[in-house]
């Protein structure tokens, strides 16, 4: 079994080592690191890790440590993961994997030399109904897609809002929760759309409070997808085809969907998660590792820098410029 560190003690730390709890039996929860020991010693006994760090650096040369879940800001996700893959630590990153697409060709290549695998944290691509999805689109299920609709948005308040919007942290509603409409359109039209159009409503962080956009692809297909930090909307998307639709309520947390045809009749397919949804992803990750794979078939290195490819498309047409990269 797989010896699994976390690095931070974030919320989003938080759900990934409540799986690995519930993962028992599966997997090691091996430890968990943070610049303050204090903090790391209390996330430990919380959630029954075995180690508690007082840096990044001890995890990740830590000879107890087979595999590293990389929790920190976005900005902070190319040089950690580095850090990692020096210690020769295999590294699932949360998303988004890193700012730019450049970073993300890196880390990649960084893993291939020294036979490790490195995954994008973009979870939702490993959740059955994903799977079913693309089946069914395969099938025909929905004749030939057409367009694409996703939205996704919530309103943050006080210091959460302050750490979301933070530029100097590659904050703002794109890459917070864009990243999945961007992700939920490629894996039905892939990562080479042939026209972008973006509005982003830069606010008083400097970072997109709205995201608009327009992704076109061959044989007339778009998509058009809209995230918020600031405007309270359904997590839902649907995908339009010439004979039917595919319709998530709550396509990021996918564990329901309905097929309606164009006549009329609906299919309704329910898929409950085992435990949160991250299970999916840490299974993937395992599986690679235990068949020496440096890509997951799910989430190849391809469709990740892609979908980080297109999102700074986004930002270049929309305008959006962290404070670090000016």
């Amino acid at each position: 079994m797989l010896r699994w560190g976390i690095i931070s003690t974030g919320t989003i730390a938080k759900k990934f080592a409540q799986t690995l709890t519930a993962m028992k039996g599966e997997v090691v929860f091996e430890g968990v690191a943070s610049r303050d020991i204090s903090k790391a010693r209390d996330f430990a006994a919380q959630y029954g890790a075995k180690t508690a760090y007082g840096s990044y650096e001890e995890m990740a040369n830590s000879k107890d440590i087979d595999a590293i879940y990389i929790a920190t800001p976005n900005i902070f996700h190319y040089s950690h993961a580095l850090l990692c893959l020096e210690g020769g630590k295999h590294v699932l990153c949360e998303k988004p994997f890193t700012t730019n697409a450049q970073d993300a060709r890196k880390l990649y290549e960084v893993a291939k030399s020294k036979n490790l695998l490195i995954m994008d944290g973009l979870w939702t691509m490993h959740l059955p109904m994903y799977a079913k999805i693309r089946l069914l689109i395969n099938e025909n299920a929905i004749g030939e897609v057409k367009h694409i609709r996703a939205e996704y948005g919530f309103i943050a308040t006080g210091p959460r809002k302050d750490f979301k919007m933070d530029s100097s942290l590659g904050g703002g509603s794109l890459l917070d929760v864009g990243i999945y409409n961007v992700g939920f359109a490629a894996m039905v039209m892939g990562t080479k759309p042939t026209n972008i159009q973006a509005h982003l409503n830069i606010g008083p962080y400097g970072t997109d409070d709205l995201s608009a956009t327009i992704l076109s692809y061959p044989k007339g297909v778009t998509a058009s997808l809209v995230s918020s930090i600031g405007v309270k909307m359904q997590q839902e998307a649907t995908i339009f085809g010439t004979e039917g639709r595919i319709h998530l309520p709550n396509y990021q947390s996918a564990a329901c969907m309905a097929l309606i045809s164009n006549e009329g009749t609906t299919e309704e397919y329910n898929m409950p998660f085992d435990i949160n949804g991250f299970e999916y992803q840490i299974r993937e990750f395992s599986n690679c590792v235990s068949l020496n794979m440096l890509e997951s078939p799910k989430l190849t290195r391809e469709f990740s820098i892609g979908v980080i490819q297109i999102l700074d498309d986004i930002r270049k047409a929309g305008g959006l410029q962290f404070s670090f990269e000016q």
